[in-house]
């Protein structure tokens, strides 16, 4: 029977751009900071990921007949304050894929759209600081047919999603940490062939997605103008398979990536309704001596990505300022 939500994120083309996407950091899911009510934030997005070494299984290798996988997203992100302690969320990328050697041709195209509601119900000053508490919870689903099978150059894995998270901030003057725990609910998909092989044959044309858990940490400085932070992002699927021995990857692998990055946010003086965004996140190496057993690098892309983009704030507020001078007696 197909899994319907049984049990956010953006899926993009293989897992590092996932992360790459989670790194993003202009009012979004993944982060502390709330839209006022009726304010609007909108903007455009564009990340470019690339790798050439990736894990097969836990054997990290080359493919001569891929050279370096390439990702680029063209996107739209925006932020609706309902209410101080309620933001509406949307995303939608246009993905766009390349192998710069052997046969394979890259895929282009629309992918999934995402949809958060991100609830502020605790915020009380502790100690020195403030502490906020969050929820978050998400939806995605497939803006497109494109095809889920054709890994590492698919622009997506085409499951429905659902997300719940939970986020705590803390903030002391300009210095805040920022940690969440999400837990995705992928729906089962179905690719154009009537069988295929896991650990086992399957005669059938539905592809039983393993859900996945995220956490993410975010540490440095932010005020109103500038917000300048360190991002740890570990991505985890419960379940799966990893890829045989030279073969391709397939939508329900196992994959497995702990990523760090930088993103810096910048509000122009002049002209405080826009901010800059931008930053970059790698893959770390499942060998690192430094963070030891808690990387567990498989079946994904050694991937570096570069992201940047600008968001204009909206007021929405329908404020009024009254002209009429009161009437002589």
């Amino acid at each position: 029977m197909k899994k319907i939500f049984k049990t956010k994120t953006i899926i993009l083309v293989w897992l590092p751009a996932l992360l790459m996407a989670n790194t993003v950091s202009a009012q979004t899911d993944i982060d502390a900071i709330m839209m006022e009510k009726n304010a609007f934030c909108v903007g455009p997005m564009y990340s470019y990921s690339s790798w050439k070494k990736y894990w097969e299984g836990t054997l990290k290798r080359e493919n001569l007949n891929l050279g370096k996988v390439s990702t680029q997203m063209f996107g739209l992100m925006g932020n609706y304050g309902l209410t101080r302690k309620i933001n509406l969320l949307f995303s939608a990328p246009y993905v766009k894929t390349k192998a710069s050697a052997g046969t394979l041709h890259g895929m282009k195209g629309i992918q999934d759209l995402s949809l958060f509601v991100k609830w502020r119900p605790f915020q009380k000053k502790m100690g020195a600081g403030k502490l906020s508490l969050f929820g978050i919870a998400g939806v995605s689903f497939p803006l497109s047919n494109y095809t889920p099978d054709f890994l590492p150059l698919s622009i997506g894995l085409h499951s429905k999603t659902a997300s719940a998270r939970i986020m705590a901030d803390y903030q002391l003057g300009n210095l805040f940490a920022t940690g969440s725990a999400t837990y995705v609910f992928r729906d089962n998909i179905e690719i154009d062939r009537t069988s295929y092989y896991t650990t086992e044959m399957h005669y059938s044309n539905e592809v039983e997605m393993p859900n996945a858990s995220n956490y993410n940490v975010r540490l440095g400085f932010r005020n109103h103008r500038l917000i300048a932070e360190a991002v740890y992002n570990k991505w985890t699927t419960l379940g799966g398979f990893d890829i045989t021995r030279n073969n391709m990857p397939f939508p329900s692998n196992k994959m497995n990536a702990t990523t760090v990055g930088v993103n810096v946010k910048y509000v122009i003086p002049s002209l405080p309704q826009l901010s800059i965004v931008g930053g970059f996140t790698t893959t770390i190496d499942s060998e690192s001596k430094v963070l030891g057993k808690i990387i567990d690098s498989r079946n994904v892309g050694q991937a570096t990505a570069v992201y940047g983009s600008f968001f204009y704030v909206l007021d929405f507020s329908h404020k009024t300022k009254s002209t009429d001078k009161p009437a002589k007696k």
